[in-house]
Formats: structure tokens, sequence, C-alpha cells
């Protein structure tokens, strides 16, 4: 079992930035990996993805640049650096972890993940 643990989220203020961190046990850089957030009374949806080697990356287009996902594979932690934040922003944020063979695919549905982390809440006020 991979043990995924997010950190980074809290609260701040519209147009400010927060990092969130993402670490995950086990063979990291076999890990594709990804963001997904689910606000209250809203489904999880997908927020970014990065392949696992790091070189391809994806974004929902609500976020596209704005946000930034980022991997170290030497420290078994990936990133969201999250600028210019909105209150529709706001959610929890969930890690996710798949051991797959490709270093270039990018996953970008729920299903194709089977580990996932607690969540960290983001809260964006105005």
């Amino acid at each position: 079992q991979v043990q995924v643990v997010e950190s980074g989220g809290g609260l701040v203020q519209a147009g400010g930035s927060l990092r969130l961190s993402c670490a995950a046990s086990g063979p990291f850089g076999n890990y594709a990996m990804g963001w997904f957030r689910q606000a209250p009374g809203k489904e999880r949806e997908f927020v970014s993805a990065i392949s696992r080697s790091g070189d391809n990356t994806y974004y929902t287009d609500s976020v596209k640049g704005r946000f930034t996902i980022s991997r170290d594979n030497a420290k078994n932690t990936m990133f969201l650096h999250m600028n210019s934040l909105k209150p529709e922003d706001t959610a929890v944020y969930y890690c996710a972890v798949v051991d797959f063979s490709s270093l270039v695919v990018l996953l970008f549905r729920p299903y194709e993940y089977d580990n996932w982390g607690q969540g960290t809440q983001v809260t964006v006020f105005s």
C-alpha cells in the first residue's frame, strides 16, 4: 500500500498563493501523479497531472496560467504551486498516485489512480 500525504493547504486571500506538497512512499519515480479537488456539494474534479518523468503536464482550463505542477523524484515529492487564487478555488485538494509503466502518459480520471491522500483544505476568501 502506497502512503500518500498532502500538506500546504490553508486560508488565503484572493490573489494570494499557496504551495501544496504530496509525499508518497515506495518507488516514487514509477508513479504517474495528479491533483484533484472537491468543493462542498460538488463532485471531485481533475486539476492537474504530471507524468512519471515530469516532462509532461496538463491542467484543467480554470487553473491554466495560475497553477504549476512539478515533482522532485529525488525527494519523493510532488508540488502544486497555486498563484492568483480565487474564491472558486476553495476545495479539499487530493493527491493521486498510480504505479504506471509509461514515462510520459498523463492520467486525468479518478478511476485511473489507485492511491489517494486524505486531502488538504484550501480556502480562498475575497
